[in-house]
């Protein structure tokens, strides 16, 4: 964390210097504003929060409660949201307060008993150790707390304005504020008033019942699983031996539950089966009571007992599955002939099961794809065009999503007698951590993403997926450290320069590269830089050697990785790295010994993969989605 680059810092790091819109904010909802953000859940917050590091940007974030979550219903926090959690600041410290996922176990009918359940396989959470970051479960408030921290300590000091709740928008053909957000106030002295807001741009966040989808008119398709299932969290006294391990129960009676152990070392949640949904009873599963959930759950967990004590939240849902038909207003047989200016994001646009604990996660990537593409946009960094790539490519991950979902879903419903295996399930689950942990996303080719053309030099890394940390030693200090880590949600590009075997100072396809980064017009550092811009204020351009870091002599390393920022224009020396010496990234991550360019989006996905002489494609690259400023940077 640098935070001494304006100068000396006493207090609280986390805290950013107020610029631009932070310097005045005011506290009333204004009737104007860049980006209207509607809902406080995860989708919405992580979108603010992302434009909360655009200074000059008015963005606003409304809900319809007068305050803040205080129980969520979604708990699972997968490894990618964790590693997303990162780039925020507050991976470690979430961590610290959540129930850690290290072992689940998977219980059948017993075979000499078929009223009894006996344990049958135990896997590793992550058998394949794909992620070097933890799956949680955590209250849904408490992420939404550090996003709020987050977006409070941000230039922007963006805070949620509560109590607004959304009923209708217009959008006009022209205007610099094109939409107009019609809503009524909720809550305090003013409850019932009605507001209009014109907006830029407007997201919707609002859930699966979502007025801005509804204003857009955009379709849902899918239907229902026809399987109805009650969920509690709940404190209990109970001797069923792994009531602290997340369990899938599979009970003679055809009855199944999804147990999941809760953060603070008491609470868990039971997700029970209560069985086939048919017209006839329709009406009563809706109705059922807490005591008939326990008293489901009490019935499939025998021989153990269950003795509920207090219950913190239930509910009771049909799995449905569904994705809208698109992600923003603009309609299908219209495509490219206009930019959006609404989108739907997080529940409004895709309900599933919650067995998979895919919502909140997927909903996040939502909000961490736009956030940073409306910053672009309305910074004047990158053209309006760039815009429909969200909905290109959050709409499918969607669809993926539901697709993978309904066959979980259908597994999870399934009577013990249906298998054909017992260990079905838990071979399943093995087989498809990597999607369930958030990594199986890859974006196609776009204006965002380059042709997987040169991804021979870098196989570890592949195009369009997001990038894969491993660990590295930072030169200026000799600290080792995950080089994905530094990667944080500040809405820059990062640029990592794999360098040839020459060693620092030496002439190389390396300093060659680093020169006409610093040099040339054609750069994308100097051609997409503004006047007083510090030289990495759009990409942030590291370096990787293939020594070990004592035979990195970091004064001969080329400037373009040193670069001189703030106002006293102080030297960054956290850029230049050298290999782990037990975990060497060029052979970790299949990355040539002759060197490249792997380019990497603001949030965290894989663009682009070149060599290092491949300055023309480099540059070509990055003017489909940034624009070129009309002067080059000081310094």
């Amino acid at each position: 964390m640098q935070f001494h680059d304006h100068g000396y810092v006493s207090g609280d790091p986390r805290v950013q210097p107020a610029a631009g819109t932070g310097l005045d904010r005011p506290d009333e909802l204004p009737d104007e504003v860049d980006v209207l953000v509607v809902g406080t859940g995860p989708a919405g917050m992580i979108t603010a929060a992302q434009l909360s590091q655009f200074p000059q940007v008015t963005t606003r974030i409304i809900d319809r409660r007068a305050g803040r979550l205080t129980i969520g219903q979604a708990d699972g926090i997968q490894p990618r949201s964790v590693e997303t959690f990162q780039a925020f600041g507050f991976a470690w410290r979430i961590a610290e307060e959540s129930y850690h996922v290290a072992e689940v176990c998977f219980w059948h009918p017993d075979p000499a008993d078929g009223t009894r359940i006996v344990r049958g396989e135990r896997t590793p959470d992550d058998p394949s150790g794909i992620s070097e970051f933890p799956h949680l479960y955590v209250n849904q408030a408490r992420v939404l707390d550090y996003f709020a921290e987050f977006m409070a300590n941000a230039p922007t000091r963006m805070t949620p304005d509560y109590g607004y709740e959304f009923r209708d928008l217009e959008i006009a053909a022209d205007g610099e504020h094109p939409v107009t957000v019609h809503l009524v106030r909720t809550s305090g002295e003013c409850t019932g008033q009605e507001r209009l807001v014109r907006a830029k741009y407007v997201v919707g966040a609002d859930g699966a019942h979502s007025g801005v989808r509804r204003s857009i008119g955009c379709t849902s398709r899918g239907g229902s699983a026809a399987h109805a299932w009650g969920v509690m969290d709940v404190l209990a006294v109970t001797d069923f031996p792994d009531i602290r391990r997340k369990c899938a129960i599979q009970s003679g009676s055809g009855g199944s539950i999804l147990l999941i152990p809760r953060e603070g070392g008491q609470l868990f949640r039971m997700y029970v089966d209560l069985g086939e949904v048919r017209p006839e009873n329709t009406g009563a599963l809706r109705s059922t009571t807490v005591e008939q959930i326990i008293g489901h759950a009490q019935a499939i967990l025998r021989p153990y007992t269950l003795d509920v004590v207090d219950v913190a939240w239930h509910s009771v849902y049909e799995v449905g599955h569904r994705v809208t038909d698109r992600f923003d207003d603009v309609p299908l047989e219209e495509l490219g002939t206009r930019d959006p200016r609404v989108f739907i994001e997080g529940d409004a646009c895709h309900t599933h099961s919650a067995k998979a604990g895919q919502g909140m996660n997927v909903s996040m990537q939502d909000g961490f794809n736009l956030g940073w593409k409306l910053g672009y946009v309305l910074s004047g960094r990158s053209p309006q065009s760039l815009l429909a790539t969200y909905s290109a490519e959050r709409q499918v991950i969607a669809q993926n999503l539901i697709d993978f979902d309904r066959q979980w879903s259908t597994l999870m419903a399934k009577k013990p007698e249906e298998f054909a295996d017992q260990a079905e399930l838990a071979d399943f689950y093995v087989q498809t951590t990597e999607f369930l942990f958030g990594f199986m996303t890859q974006y196609p080719p776009s204006m965002l993403v380059a042709e997987p053309t040169h991804q021979a030099l870098a196989a570890g890394f592949p195009v369009g997926k997001r990038f894969k940390s491993a660990r590295v030693v930072r030169v200026a200090d000799a600290n080792p450290l995950h080089l994905g880590h530094q990667h944080r949600a500040d809405g820059r590009w990062r640029v990592y320069a794999f360098a040839d075997g020459a060693a620092a100072g030496q002439a190389s396809a390396l300093t060659a590269w680093a020169e006409w980064m610093s040099s040339s017009p054609d750069s994308p550092v100097l051609a997409h830089s503004r006047p007083g811009d510090d030289l990495d204020a759009v990409l942030d351009v590291l370096v990787v050697y293939q020594q070990r870091h004592v035979d990195v002599d970091v004064s001969a390393v080329p400037e373009l990785f040193r670069p001189r920022t703030g106002p006293f224009r102080l030297i960054d020396h956290e850029n230049v790295f050298a290999t782990h010496p037990d975990d060497d990234i060029f052979e970790l991550r299949g990355v040539d010994r002759a060197g490249c360019v792997v380019v990497v989006r603001p949030d965290q996905y894989v663009a682009a993969v070149l060599p290092l002489d491949a300055t023309a494609e480099l540059a070509a690259f990055f003017r489909q989605h940034l624009l070129v400023q009309d002067r080059q940077p000081v310094g």
